[in-house]
Parts: structure tokens; sequence; C-alpha cells
């Protein structure tokens, strides 16, 4: 990656900003800040999406950049449906999402930019931190001679919970499975396609806290790379507020129990014994063919059974199993095991397709389900692959087929 000092940009930016009855001079500011920017003007636009503010916002009538205002009806908290109504009035080929209340500083939009005019499928982490914007006007801003950062020279600002995250994992260069729990909601980028490809955020979220989390798991599952960048740096208007974190913490609660579901992850499940999630963390395949439909139609089918209720029993409990083909073999099995819950039937469609957010796929071929495997299959790969992307398991079927656990974003990324 080039120095920012000599990027030549060449992408259009839309910077989405989400906001609802902003304190006086919260926006003022903010939009001031956005004035500063080094990226060309002719290249980037804000679009500030209203969430059902009473009185609707008034954002100044000109302003130096393209600015936009669209309107949400207010629903509940309404922040992730905002950041999709702001992505979908968008013109532009990279989302830059910034919280209504931060001041960014002038290479804010360039120092994101810049990774998205190299990939298609990164995720752009920038970092804030609390200040006490008190006796600060939008033309101090917008003359300064030097950084936002001086403006709050006498102040210690705090930083945000997921700027620790990137100094404890040396900018997510020491794990490897949970890069997501570095975004920061307020300030990160995505490219408009892949934004789509993840699905957006989810409009369920309607407390406080987390959407941006759950977000970031789908997209790590679907193969972006999450780029820490520490130059996109902003400063958060409003320092800590004992009532309003107590709130939130109350909401966090809720929120974590609904991620639970969603984020397929040991963080957030701990050790989930005998309990079932809408989004599982594995994914096992059992394809047949068509040679399997004539046996089960023959009376036969026990080795899938078999191998149905081996996995199901298996120790690593947080599963489904997916039977993959029509047929007699499929009418069989779903008389056997259709009101399971982890029991699922496809025909057509991929495993990915089926189940985008899993994060592991393991694939049993007919050749190895109809010979039997060792008990605890799925737990014994688990142990095997660490941090790689994929282990094969030593034992070959017929014609060479073999066990295989892959990660789904490296099954996403060699898809695209």
């Amino acid at each position: 990656m080039e120095p920012l000092r000599s990027f030549v940009p060449t992408l259009p930016v839309s910077v989405v900003l989400p906001c609802r009855e902003p304190a006086p001079g919260i926006l003022e500011r903010t939009l001031a800040a956005l004035e500063g920017q080094t990226y060309p003007r002719d290249l980037f636009e804000v679009v500030l999406v209203d969430d059902g503010s009473e009185p609707p916002l008034r954002p100044p009538d000109r302003t130096p950049f393209r600015l936009r205002t669209v309107r949400q009806e207010r629903r509940g908290f309404g922040l992730a449906r905002a950041r999709n109504t702001g992505a979908e009035a968008a013109r532009h080929t990279v989302l830059l999402f910034l919280d209504c209340d931060l001041l960014v500083e002038t290479r804010w939009i360039a120092a994101h930019a810049r990774w998205h005019h190299r990939l298609s499928d990164v995720v752009t982490v920038g970092r804030y931190a609390d200040v006490s914007p008190e006796g600060l006007d939008p033309d101090r801003i917008r003359n300064r001679t030097g950084p936002i950062a001086d403006l709050f020279a006498g102040q210690r600002p705090r930083p945000r919970s997921g700027a620790e995250y990137l100094l404890r994992t040396n900018d997510l260069t020491s794990r490897a499975d949970d890069p997501f729990r570095a975004l920061l909601g307020g300030n990160f980028g995505v490219g408009r396609e892949f934004y789509r490809a993840v699905g957006g955020h989810d409009e369920s979220f309607r407390r406080w806290g987390m959407e941006e989390i759950e977000f970031g798991f789908r997209a790590h599952t679907r193969g972006a790379l999450f780029a820490p960048v520490p130059e996109a740096f902003a400063f958060h208007q409003g320092t800590a507020d004992p009532r309003r974190e107590r709130e939130n913490e109350r909401s966090l609660r809720l929120q974590r129990a609904k991620c639970a579901h969603l984020i397929a992850h040991r963080e957030f499940r701990g050790r989930p014994s005998g309990r079932t999630f809408s989004v599982p963390r594995l994914v096992v395949t059992l394809p047949l063919g068509e040679e399997d439909d004539d046996a089960a139609a023959a009376g036969g089918g026990d080795a899938l059974a078999e191998a149905v209720a081996a996995l199901l029993s298996d120790r690593m409990r947080d599963l489904v199993v997916r039977v993959e083909g029509a047929g007699g073999a499929a009418v069989l099995l779903r008389e056997m095991f259709a009101p399971d819950p982890r029991v699922r039937f496809a025909a057509g469609a991929t495993a990915l397709d089926d189940f985008p957010a899993a994060p592991f796929h393991l694939e049993i071929p007919p050749s190895v389900w109809k010979r039997g495997f060792r008990k605890d299959l799925a737990h014994r790969l688990f142990r095997r692959l660490g941090d790689a992307a994929a282990v094969v398991a030593g034992a070959a079927g017929e014609g060479g087929a073999a066990v295989s656990l892959t990660r789904a974003w490296a099954l996403h990324r060699a898809r695209r």
C-alpha cells in the first residue's frame, strides 16, 4: 500500500451520516470538519440520514461539498436501518459510515478510500475517542491551522472499546477468527457492492449496541479483509455520562442475548451444550447421488441414517446436518429426522447459499459416510484445523474423495 501522502484518488465516495435529534451544535461541527477534507470535492458526497427527527433536521442550505438529506420514519432505535437507507441512497462506489457526532481529521476520507482503491472486499476500520466539545464552534474547526486534535490539547481523549481491541491484537495480526470485534460502527468503510452482498445491517436491531459487530461477523464470514486505518481517526463529541452508560449496559445485555443466535463464535456462545441457534457454527453436508435414491427405494439407507445420527451426537454440538439431494433417500431421511431442527434438507442450492453466515463447512462425500466414520468426527477435525483455512481428513474414500472442513471465508473468497 502506497503512503497516504502519495495516494491519488480516482474512486467516488459516499459518506453515510445517520442522525437523530442531535444536541445543538453537534451536526454543525461534524459538517464543518468534513469541509476540510483533502479528498477532491467532486469525488465525494455526504448522505445525511434523518432517523425520524422531530422537527426534521435542517442542514445548512449550502456546503462546499455535495450534501443530500434522506428521511426515514422512526421505528424504535433506527441506526441499523438508517445505515441501510443511506447505503441505498448513495450514488458512489465506496461507502464510508460516520456517526453524526464525530469530528474527523482532514485525511479521513483519503485514509479509508486508499484501501478501497485496491480491494473490493476490504472493511476499513477507523478509531475514535471521547472528548468534550464545550466552547467549540464550527468556525474554529473551519479556520484552524493544524489538526483537530490541537483543539483538544488540554483534554485526555477516552478511546472506545474497538480501539482497545486493536491494541490488544496488534492491529488484528495476532488472532485469526474474530477481527469483526474491532469494528466501530461510527467510523468504517466498505465497498457498496460488497455491503449489498453481505446483506447490509440487520434491521431487527432496534436497541442500542452491537449492530455493527453482527454486520462485521457476516462480512468476516463472507471473506472480508479487515484493515485497521489509524489515520482515519475521529473525535466523539461527548464524554462519559454515568446514567447513559447504565442504560447502554442494560441494552447490551439484551443485545448480547440476541447476538448469541446470530454470531456463531465462542466468545458470544460459550459452551452451548444442548442449545440450537439461528446461525449454526458448523454446517455438515452429506451429498446424495442417484444410486443412493435407488438404494433407499429398495429398503436401504441405513448407512445414511447412521451417519446423520452420529453427527447429531458429535461433541461439536453447534452444528446443522444438511442432506443434499432429492428422491428416495431424502424422503426416507425426512421421515426419520424432519422434526429435528438440526437436520435440514436441500436440493439445488449450495451450503454457502443456504447458510452464508455459518463460519465453518464440513463435507462428507458418499464414499465416506457409506463406509462409516469414527465417533466425534467434527470435533476431531476442529482440533486439527487450528488457524488454517481448511483441513482434509487423512482417510480417503473410493475415488480419492476425502472429508474436508473449511472456513466459510475461504469458500466465499474462492467463489468470488
